[in-house]
């Protein structure tokens, strides 16, 4: 079973063929809307399952089992997961191939770029220096089969969270390190869509 870090590595390289299909598409004279419409809107809802699932799977325990810089980390991905959302669902409120569809899928386009060069090089990188392999097995397993269980964004909340907000909420139900287990049992599905609303 390839370890989470692999499978978001996949899900990167899907994300960009997509884009480069779009570019294809936008090349064309007269554009086919359609065509645009049948990359776009599996894309679109990919986008927004890729980050809940990040934020209920990989994040808490990179919060718990990273080096260092983990809770910048984490910050920085939730405000770049809020930019990815922003951008799929500004272009969700025009019609698809007008101008300001496409200027809609060029910022999340950008976000997304920007997010997951980021998390290539700090994010993965900091998971595999700091936690074991059978760890990062079994939340591949949790990775895969959430994704599998939600092939659309229907039953999940992709409203854009509170970066502090979302950590302050992680850091108090994570398991303590040391406890004999992965810490990952708490961590069902659903279990980081509700914000908490504690200050």
């Amino acid at each position: 079973m390839a370890d989470i870090t692999e499978l978001i590595l996949d899900d990167h390289e899907w994300f960009r063929r997509e884009f480069a299909a779009l570019d294809e598409l936008r090349a064309q004279t007269p554009m086919d809307a359609d065509s645009i419409r049948k990359v776009w809107e599996p894309l679109a809802a990919r986008l927004d399952v890729h980050a809940v699932a990040e934020e209920e799977i990989f994040y808490p325990q990179l919060l718990r089992r990273g080096g260092g810089d983990a809770q910048d980390e984490t910050l920085d991905a939730i405000g770049d997961h809020n930019d990815i959302r922003d951008g799929v669902h500004d272009a969700a409120r025009h019609p698809v191939a007008s101008r300001p569809w496409w200027d809609a899928v060029d910022r999340t386009r950008s976000a997304n770029d920007h997010h997951m060069a980021e998390e290539e090089r700090e994010s993965l990188a900091d998971f595999r220096r700091h936690a074991a392999s059978g760890l990062r097995e079994a939340l591949g397993r949790q990775f895969a089969a959430y994704l599998d269980r939600h092939p659309s964004t229907r039953g999940l909340d992709i409203e854009d969270k509170d970066p502090q907000r979302y950590v302050r909420r992680i850091t108090r139900t994570i398991s303590p390190p040391g406890d004999g287990s992965l810490g990952i049992g708490s961590l069902t599905d659903g279990g980081a869509r509700k914000e908490d609303d504690a200050r």
